[in-house]
C-alpha cells in the first residue's frame, strides 16, 4: 500500500517585484509515497525550482499546502535534506568534516559523528579523501561530499536540485549510477530536478512533467524499466517509448516558452 509522505494541494506561489508578480507556480498537485524517486522535468523558468524550495521549507506558499506526513510545512524541515547545484561546502573544513557538520550541529560526540561521517564516505567511494580540502577536488567529488553531507543526518526525504548540472558527461554517468545504487541501499524518499530527460528516465520511479510557466504539473509517467539501471538501459524499446512519451510533453512546453506556440 502507498504511503503518502509529501502531498502538494493546490499550491500557487507568487513573487511580488516593483515592476509586477509573477506567478512561478500554479494550482500545482503532487503526492509523493514513501521510498519511491520522484523526478521532475521541465522547461527552463517554468519554477522546478521554486517547487522544491517550498517543500523544503526554503519558500512559503501564496495560497495551497505543502503537507509531510499531513502536516503543513512551516520551516525547513531536518526530515528533508537538500542537494543543490552548487556544491555549498564549505571551503575551510575537510570532507570529514564537512560531513559531519550537521551531526556537530546536533550535539553529537565526537567518535559517533566520526563513525557516521566515515560511514557516508564510504557510501559515496571517498574513502581516503577525508582530509582533503575542497579546493583539492574535482567537482564530481565534491557533489559526492555534498550527497555525503546530506546522507548522514538521515534525512527521509532527498531533495536534489540539479546536482548534477555542472558536470562533465562522464561524471554524470558515474554519479547518476552512484545515486541509484545508494537509493537501493538506503531507501530513502528522494524528489530530483532535472532538464534531461536521460537522466530522468535512469533514475526516477515515477516522472513528472511541468508546463511552462506558471508551473503546474502537465503529465505524470510510470517508469517500469528494470532495475538495476544503468547505461545500457537506454538499448531498450521500451526507453525509446518512455523517452518518446515525454519528450512530446517537455517540447511542446519549450515551444511555448520560446514564443513558438501558443
Amino acid at each position: 500500500m502507498a504511503i503518502p509522505v509529501i502531498e502538494i494541494k493546490k499550491l500557487t506561489k507568487i513573487f511580488e517585484t516593483q515592476k509586477e508578480n509573477v506567478t512561478a507556480l500554479k494550482n500545482v498537485d503532487l503526492t509523493i509515497n514513501k521510498e519511491e524517486f520522484v523526478v521532475l522535468v521541465g522547461a527552463s523558468g517554468c519554477g522546478k525550482t521554486t517547487l522544491i524550495n517550498t517543500i523544503a521549507g526554503f519558500e512559503k506558499p501564496t495560497s495551497g499546502e505543502v503537507l509531510l506526513h499531513g502536516e503543513p510545512v512551516t520551516r525547513i524541515d531536518p526530515r528533508c535534506g537538500m542537494v543543490f547545484q552548487q556544491y555549498a561546502l564549505f571551503d575551510w573544513k575537510t570532507v570529514i568534516n564537512n560531513v559531519d557538520f550537521g551531526l556537530k550541529m546536533k550535539g553529537m560526540k565526537f567518535k559517533e559523528r566520526r563513525e557516521i561521517a566515515q560511514q557516508y564516505i564510504d557510501m559515496v567511494r571517498l574513502q581516503g579523501f577525508e582530509n582533503v580540502y575542497p579546493a583539492q577536488l574535482s567537482g564530481g567529488m565534491k557533489q559526492r561530499v555534498s550527497l555525503a553531507r546530506a546522507l548522514a543526518n538521515n534525512p527521509e526525504i532527498m531533495l536534489l536540485d540539479e546536482p548534477f548540472a555542472a558536470l562533465d558527461a562522464m561524471t554524470r554517468q558515474v554519479l547518476q549510477e552512484e545515486l541509484i545504487r545508494i537509493y537501493r541501499e538506503s531507501q530513502k524518499t528522494i524528489l530530483f530536478i532535472t532538464h534531461s530527460i536521460d537522466e530522468a528516465l535512469l533514475l526516477s520511479t515515477r516522472i513528472a512533467v511541468m508546463t511552462s510557466r506558471p508551473g503546474s504539473i502537465k503529465q505524470f509517467l510510470d517508469n517500469d524499466l528494470p532495475w538495476p539501471r544503468d547505461a545500457a538501459v537506454q538499448l531498450l524499446p521500451r526507453y525509446l517509448e518512455l523517452k518518446s512519451a515525454v519528450w512530446g510533453t517537455v517540447q511542446e512546453e519549450v515551444m511555448k516558452t520560446a514564443g513558438l506556440l501558443k
